[in-house]
């Protein structure tokens, strides 16, 4: 123990502390300085932490409050307020640099220990002091541009007055800053994890290091009398149905099934105690076969993973015309086979949850809360009362650290309500981020085999493609994924014949699950891929088959849809001035070693869950003549917040500031169903509509014009809106309907540098036309694009979730400011026919372009094989040159 003295936030501070205590600890524990967030298990690896240090941007989970005597401590409250902010956090705000907002204030942290030393910093020195600190959602463009605009700020050259859009702007199209942007830039929203209760318990789970086996037996006698334990809970004490999915446990009961199964959970007064309770529980498997690939798990004589359920779980045809003669009679059809990988989604809050009761004052059964953070929160619920056997049940969202898909499934919430409902008090389960990585859901890794043919004049002709996709252990959200990349197999093409036959397959790896495109980026890849192959074949330019080949109004998709509009050649056409320049950029460049290429890739994405698709929003005015708006939607950094709030305010005319949100609690929201497939602007955007017109409608029959007279004309101030998509379930016999309403399409290029004696491949320039609708924010939909890009790129040259072997930020190969490039965002709007004002959703569909488009770059760059299997390691760049076996 050690006495110290030091000065937080402009407050001097004497306290006695262990010399292992951390400063994050001391912040987050001590201090309630929850702000301050923690990411990677305190390696020093994300940043989330950065606080500062007598002037120096400093990672608070690597630093020894023992060591900080005399020192000068700065943490995010220290800065500003929502009321007050400082001029960082506004110039963040006004910027667009803030989604999720997780990263948030570590990221204006050391911002302003930058902006301290250097207030007119260049792309270089910000990427070099931000090179600590990791964010998903942004593509990191957001975040130089809010750090240069705050240097602006602090040099006097502009203030924020002049940035913001004043009330004559308008609220369609025009980039308000989002309403919790500057709760998230003050460290003042609460995540999960930041949400404490008094008495809580901490739980940590038991799980099997083991991909298959029977449970023969578990032992808690050692871990029961160990300091701290209060309970530890097996299989045997869930009182529901104990399956979360069909197929999936809270606790495994007789048989674990991937690496990572949780088979008991101890409950003890600390997390230290509980971690030590579950290192002592004592767990006799008997191994079963492990089954790691699709071809192993079909093989015959196979073990079944799930008894009575067949490995091979689900198939699912496409047939569109005659795909089999339209290929025998084309002029010209190549033939590949394409990989995609495993990866994780990598949000960078890990998965963490709390239950606790709430009495109930009339006696009656105590309501069950459970917090976390979902994109589906009715459901949810539904799921957790089935499988624990609680009816009186609620969930609430907290603020939500990113996910990219990674939420549509259940994690930590199963265990922390089930443990809480055994030992009747708060229980709270925060799991590291080894953990989270072990137990989230993962991108489905797919094997295509591909033909597609084309006529003597370059006309598409015919198509087929069979994929094969490794489910995993849980069946999770695979059946839709599958289903998905059906429903967008054909691209933005028109091909008269399409032939395709997938299949889902259980295995003994972690479950695949929905994560960000789900599904049609991989077949996109597969695609696009080979539309650059048989445009070589003809000797044509690739834009310019494109536009030979672009679907039009009144043709079909894969699945026989005739659709009514289809913007894609417009997109074809906007970059064809960028392609055109960056032809010529790199011809221009004659380094032997250092070889520039350029790639275009393109796309269309189907808005929804694909088939019948619903959605609820209401609205109610209020006395203050303000609005309010209840919709279970989820908002996880989309910026579904902001479009809440500016459609509401365009229809209604009351002012940003005077709409308020209700969204994160099931028993004061509607089923607005799941934040998914980039369906919340569509869907409950079109339910917020419908409502709005009810609400007008009662108004215009009364000539109330407030709240107050329109009750006391004896009209309701609620009212509810609906959305209710106008498709169609899929014939399950050839995969033919009408999956979406409307899509989002665009075009991306990609221009890289390629190291032909190390393999390395340096992005330089992305650029995306995207023709989202009519555009509500435009620096959101921008922000969207920009962080898909960064995404996408790590897909196509970085990422590979492996195991047991990927734990931490490093081994995922996350992507860095150091690796972030230029991006160039052009917006299309074609108003869609049925979207709200026009508009749809964009952040799912960036992602179906951009492998296809890098790796043609890169091919061009070097004048090696294609690459067809992701990702493409410089490895692989070698091999396609022929330099390396």
């Amino acid at each position: 123990m050690k006495e110290v003295s030091f000065t937080l936030n402009g407050i001097r501070q004497t306290c006695v502390v262990e010399d292992e205590l951390v400063l994050i600890d001391f912040l987050r524990k001590n201090e309630g300085l929850t702000g301050t967030k923690q990411s990677c298990d305190r390696k020093g690896q994300c940043g989330a932490c950065t606080v500062i240090v007598n002037k120096k941007a400093t990672r608070s989970c690597l630093t020894r409050v023992s060591k900080l005597d005399g020192a000068d401590v700065i943490s995010i409250e220290g800065l500003g307020t929502p009321d007050n902010p400082h001029l960082i956090q506004e110039a963040f705000a006004l910027s667009g640099a803030i989604q999720c907002g997780f990263c948030t204030p570590g990221m204006i942290m050391a911002s302003m220990a930058l902006l301290a030393k250097n207030p007119d910093p260049d792309t270089d020195t910000i990427k070099k002091a931000l090179s600590h600190n990791l964010c998903r959602c942004t593509g990191y463009k957001k975040i130089i541009d809010a750090v240069k605009l705050a240097g602006s700020f602090l040099r006097g050259e502009t203030r924020p007055a002049d940035i913001h859009p004043g009330p004559d702007a308008g609220t369609i199209g025009v980039s308000l800053p989002r309403p919790n942007a500057l709760l998230l830039a003050t460290g003042k929203a609460l995540f999960t994890a930041d949400i404490l209760k008094e008495g809580v318990l901490e739980l940590a789970a038991v799980r099997c290091t083991c991909a298959h086996a029977l449970i023969k037996s578990i032992d808690t006698s050692k871990a029961e009398k160990l300091p701290g334990v209060a309970a530890i809970l097996t299989a045997r004490d869930i009182l529901g149905t104990n399956r979360l999915k069909e197929d999936q446990p809270v606790l495994c009961e007789h048989k674990v099934h991937v690496m990572g199964d949780a088979v008991a959970a101890v409950i003890a007064d600390t997390r230290q105690h509980a971690l030590e309770g579950a290192l002592a529980v004592l767990v006799e498997y008997e191994p079963l076969p492990e089954l790691h690939t699709p071809q192993e798990a079909m093989a015959d004589g196979s073990i079944r993973i799930h008894e009575g359920i067949p490995n091979l779980c689900y198939t699912q045809p496409q047939i569109k015309g005659d795909a089999k003669t339209a290929l025998e009679n084309s002029y010209t059809v190549v033939e590949a086979r394409f990989s995609t990988q495993t990866i994780h989604q990598s949000p960078l809050e890990p998965e963490a949850s709390l239950a606790y009761f709430e009495e109930d004052p009339d006696g009656g059964q105590p309501q069950l809360v459970v917090v976390g953070r979902s994109i589906n929160i009715h459901y949810h619920l539904k799921a957790l009362q089935d499988a624990l056997g609680w009816e009186n049940m609620r969930y609430h969202q907290a603020f939500s650290g990113g996910q990219f898909g990674i939420k549509a499934d259940i994690t930590a919430e199963g265990l922390a309500a089930a443990a809480a409902l055994h030992v009747r008090r708060p229980v709270r389960y925060v799991c590291s981020l080894t953990e989270s990585m072990w137990i989230t859901t993962k991108r489905h890794p797919f094997d295509m085999n591909v033909r597609l043919g084309a006529d003597h004049a370059g006309k598409l002709t015919g198509y087929s493609i069979d994929f094969t996709v490794d489910n995993g252990a849980y069946v999770s959200v695979g059946k839709s994924i599958v289903n998905r990349a059906l429903y967008m197999l054909s691209g933005s093409y028109n091909i008269p014949g399409v032939a395709a036959a997938a299949k889902l397959v259980y295995t003994n790896n972690p479950p695949g699950g929905a994560a960000r495109g789900a599904g049609p980026p991989q077949v996109n890849f597969a695609l696009e891929s080979a539309m650059e192959m048989l445009a070589a074949r003809y000797g044509l330019d690739p834009l310019q088959f494109r536009l030979m080949n672009s679907l039009e109004p009144g043709q079909s998709i894969s699945t026989g849809q005739v659709v009514d509009q289809w913007p894609y050649r417009e997109c074809l056409e906007a970059i064809k001035s960028h392609y055109e320049r960056a032809k010529k950029d790199c011809a221009a460049v004659t380094d032997t070693r250092f070889r520039r290429g350029v790639g275009l890739a393109g796309g269309s994405f189907g808005i929804g869950k694909g088939g019948p698709d619903r959605s609820q929003v209401a609205v109610e005015l209020m006395p203050d003549g303000g609005l309010t708006v209840y919709g279970s939607v989820s908002d996880p950094g989309e910026g579904n917040d902001a479009m809440l709030t500016q459609v509401a305010s365009h229809l209604t005319g009351i002012a940003p500031g005077k709409i308020r949100l209700v969204t994160s609690d099931t028993d004061s929201t509607p089923d607005s169903s799941s934040a998914s497939g980039s369906r919340v602007t569509y869907m409950s955007g079109g339910a917020l509509v419908n409502a709005i017109e009810a609400l007008k409608k009662a108004m215009a029959e009364t000539g109330a014009n407030d709240c107050l007279s329109l009750a006391a004309m004896g009209k309701p101030t609620r009212y509810m809106g609906t959305k209710v998509a106008e498709t169609t379930s899929i014939d399950l016999e050839r995969g033919q309907g009408v999956p979406y309403e409307s899509r989002v399409h665009g075009v991306q290029m990609a221009e890289v540098e390629v190291d032909t004696q190390t393999g390395e491949v340096h992005i330089l320039k992305m650029t995306a036309v995207v023709d989202p609708g009519t555009v509500i924010n435009p620096r959101i939909v921008e922000g969207q694009i920009e962080g898909g890009l960064d995404m996408g790129a790590g897909m196509a040259l970085r990422e590979h979730y492996v195991h047991g072997q990927t734990h931490d930020w490093i081994s995922s190969r996350f992507p860095t400011i150091k690796t972030s490039f230029d991006m160039e965002i052009i917006l299309l709007q074609t108003p869609r026919k049925k979207g709200p004002l026009g508009a749809v959703g964009v952040g799912e569909f960036v992602l179906l372009p951009t492998c296809a488009a890098i790796i043609t770059a890169i091919c061009n760059a070097t004048g090696g094989e294609r690459i067809c299997d992701l990702p493409a390691t410089p490895q692989r760049v070698l091999r396609a040159m022929g330099k390396q076996k």
